[in-house]
Formats: C-alpha cells, structure tokens, sequence
C-alpha cells in the first residue's frame, strides 16, 4: 500500500529532490508499514524555495485582488473534484478514517481558499477624513514571503487555512508539513499550480524542526505561522520575537465542555464525543474536561457509555469505520501512558482504555476510547493535554463554580456549553477565557470564523477577515491639500 509521491519537495512550481536530506519515512498508522519514502530539506533546499519565493511575491502582490482571488477559487474548486483521491491518501497518512476524511478534509481546504478566494477584493483600507481639506487613508499592504508550519492531525486543512489568506494578501508562502504526515500538502501544491497560481508562491518543503527553524529564522521571512505544541510554540515565537517577525500560533488546549442539567442528553453526549473521539481524539479544541451539573449526570453518562461502546475501532480505509489508530507509536505510548496515570492518580477507568487487537492490524496504534470518571481537578489526566480519545468527566453543581473550574487552566483554546437556558449559555461563555466557543454543538469551524485561542493556547487567528490582517500590514498615509504652515 503506497502513496509515493513524485518528489520529497515542490519549488517554483515543480517538485524537487535532494536525496542529500535525512531520510523522511512515511509509516500508514493502521499497521506500521512505510507507505512513502521522502527526504528532508537541505540548507540548499531551503535557500531554493525561500529565493523562489522572494523572486515571485512582489509581482504576484501587484496583481488585482480580484485576480488572486480568481486564481484561488479554482483551486477550490479543483480540491472537490478531486476530494475523494485526497481523502484516500490524508486516511493513509494520518490513519484517520475514510467516512471522516472525505467530508472533512480536502472539504475544510476548499471551504477556507474559497472563502478567502471571494472576500479579498472587497479587504481594503480606509479614508478618513480631517475636515478642512487635508484627509488620510489606510492601506493594506502584504508582509512578503511568509512560513507555514503545519501539524500532523489536519494536513491539507491546516495548509490551506495557512496559505489561502497569506496568498490571498499578496504574500507568498513556503510550507513545512509535519514530517508524520508530509502526503498531500504536494497535491495541495500542485493543484495550486494548475490553477494558475504562477511559480514560487507556494512551496513545500519537508523536514523535521531544523528546516522548520531555519525557515522561521531565515533573514527574508517576514511571517511565520504555527499550529502546535505550546512547547514547539514558545520556542518559534521568541524565534520569531527577537527578529521581529510577525506571528501565529495556533497552538493546544485542555479545554472545557459544561453541560447543564437542562441540556438536550442526546445533542449533549453527541457534542462530548465530537470533542474527543473524533480524529481519535488528536484535536487542539477537544473539549477534554466534561463538566456534567450534578441533575443530569447520571442519564448523561449512561447514554455516553452506550453509545461510546458501539463505535467501531478498524481499518481506516473501510467506510463504515468510526474511529482509527493514532498516529505513531510515541504517540500511542503517551496516551496509554496516560490512562494509567489516571488509574494511578484514583480517577475511575468508566470505560475503554484497552489496546484492541485488530486481525490485520496488528502492527496499528490503536487505543479505544475512553473515559473516566471521579476525575479531581487537579489530577494530570484533568490538567495537560493528552491528545488522544481520553474523556475526564466531572460533575458541578453551580454556575459559579464550574466557570471558575473551568478558567482554571493555562490553556485557553475552546469551550462549549449545552443548555436550552440561552441567556445562561451566553452568559457562561462571556466569562470563559478561550478564544474558539460553542453553544450547543462543539468542534465546527467554519471559514468564516476566527479561529485561535487566549492565554498559551496561542496568539492570533486563523480564518475569517482576521486571517487577512495577520498577512497584512496596515499602512497609513496623510494627504495635504493645502499649504504648508511652519515656523520655520
């Protein structure tokens, strides 16, 4: 089962390799198997697409936006023709389902390029005017050539939420995928380019966090985003800081779902395992932390436990598979590591926590989904990130108490709420210090919505109008119609 591509790197508009790179091996996470072998970027292979990129950009940013837009529109559009031979290759890579890749994947991708392929032409500045005769105008202006850097659980998404605003902008854009899942961020590229995006705009290049730190701190980059860790953040962001480069960090959470005891029990426990099984679990916004109010409490965990036990763990590529393995074997050695620390720390293993042996599959890393009960809010399974199917349930009797309970926490990514009460739910989620909420439903995001969180879990946004002016920069420009006055 292979899914080798054409070269390990895509350059001015043709893919490019260098066999001088560390070798980059590509593992289909349901059995362990290499599917593809690529290299990472040489100091050389850096240097190429960062020069390609430079080369290309100012022309590109003195096209109408209009025109760029055009250009990004048929992209989208080619990503759906094409969704389902994505969606195959983003399931070998990252082992995610085939029902889930092919209605959230390349779908995502098309849905943001489209967006910001229609909204860019009508992003502008101001004029302002200062009575009298003088006035002033602002104008959007692109940063240059700009760094994405994308993690393994969302691939095409997290390039194109990256690239299309960037492009969008006027700027160009060199993307390092995860090396866990380097696939179809080269079919992302080459689609660009049938398109019509001209050369050098968007390049892939792979690598491990060396090439993704000499992109970032590369003299001619004017902008680097991330979606990561809170560590692997910290680090590109002072990267970033101490060359005055603009940023985005897209980065975890550990974040809250309270449902009261007026909540639909259905819409509930559904929005619960969206926010952690879905992806198996591996999403920044997961809703990890259950707050479940004392009066619902026990209909809600029956009906999640019900329900958590009919879905069904198996081969990724089989359409009627619900949930797939992890990524890797370190990742599944960190998440059943830990489930036993919530068995160590006294929380109740409710359900799940097994490593399901899968005839076939043996070489796979699965874990089933699992939650826990009497979890303590200062027990590690409640307090950092798992990224993987590990559900803490906790229950809370007052609205004061659960929002305190739930803002206590360095992270600040999402929240949701589910309640029938509406001035309650928006009243909650003002007091709840993360940037990405829901009401009554958890882990949509649509184009049109800023995406990104408070505290560590990251600064700036993706999507929406905001995206557009974190590519940007604001240039004001006062016009005198008049004479000019001076002492001197």
């Amino acid at each position: 089962m292979l899914a080798q591509p054409k070269a390990s790197h895509y350059i001015d508009g043709r893919f490019v390799e260098d066999t001088n790179g560390a070798p980059l091996e590509v593992i289909y996470p349901a059995t362990g198997e290499v599917i593809a072998r690529l290299h990472a970027a040489t100091p050389e292979i850096v240097e190429r697409a960062i020069q390609s990129a430079a080369a290309a950009q100012a022309k590109w940013a003195r096209m109408r936006p209009a025109d760029r837009g055009r250009i990004l529109r048929r992209a989208a559009d080619l990503l759906r023709e094409r969704n389902d031979e994505i969606a195959r290759v983003e399931t070998l890579d990252t082992g995610k389902p085939i029902q889930e890749t092919t209605v959230a994947d390349p779908a995502s991708a098309a849905e943001a390029i489209e967006f910001f392929g229609g909204v860019v032409a009508g992003y502008h500045g101001e004029y302002i005017d200062l009575g009298g005769g003088p006035f002033a105008y602002t104008r959007r202006e692109p940063l240059g050539v700009c760094v994405g850097i994308g993690a393994w659980n969302y691939p095409i998404q997290g390039a194109s939420w990256k690239s299309a605003p960037a492009l969008a902008m006027g700027n160009a854009m060199i993307f390092k995928p995860s090396e866990n899942t380097p696939l179809t961020a080269l079919m992302l590229a080459e689609i660009y380019t049938e398109a019509g995006l001209p050369d050098g705009l968007f390049n892939v290049v792979q690598g491990f966090g060396d090439v993704g730190g000499a992109l970032a701190g590369h003299a001619l980059v004017a902008k680097v985003s991330l979606t990561g860790s809170v560590p692997t953040g910290r680090k590109v962001l002072a990267l970033a800081g101490s060359q005055m480069k603009h940023a985005t960090m897209e980065l975890g959470g550990k974040s809250p779902l309270i449902i009261f005891d007026d909540a639909d029990v259905e819409n509930a426990v559904g929005g619960a395992m969206l926010a952690n099984f879905y992806s198996t679990g591996q999403v920044c916004s997961n809703g990890t932390r259950v707050f479940v109010q004392d009066g619902v409490y026990d209909r809600f965990l029956d009906r999640l436990t019900a329900r958590t036990k009919k879905i069904r763990i198996g081969d990724p590529l089989d359409p009627e598979t619900q949930m797939g393995p992890l990524i890797n074997k370190a990742q599944h050695e960190k998440v059943t590591g830990y489930i036993d620390i919530g068995k160590a720390e006294g929380a109740t293993l409710h359900c799940g926590g097994g490593v399901p042996q899968l005839q076939g599959f043996e070489g796979g890393f699965y874990v089933e989904p699992t939650i826990f009960t009497g979890v303590k809010d200062d027990m590690r399974i409640a307090r950092e990130e798992i990224f993987g199917p590990v559900m803490s349930v906790l229950s809370f009797s007052r609205e004061d108490e659960v929002i305190e309970r739930a803002n206590d926490t360095e992270f600040g990514l999402s929240a949701g709420v589910f309640t029938r009460d509406l001035p309650r739910a928006h009243r909650v989620i003002a007091e709840i210090k993360a940037g990405s909420c829901w009401i009554n439903h958890y882990n949509l995001a649509p184009a049109e919505l800023p995406f990104g969180g408070f505290k560590q879990s990251g600064v700036g946004r993706e999507n929406s109008l905001a995206a557009l002016s974190h590519y940007s920069q604001l240039k004001s420009v006062y016009v005198e119609t008049g004479d000019v006055e001076s002492p001197y």
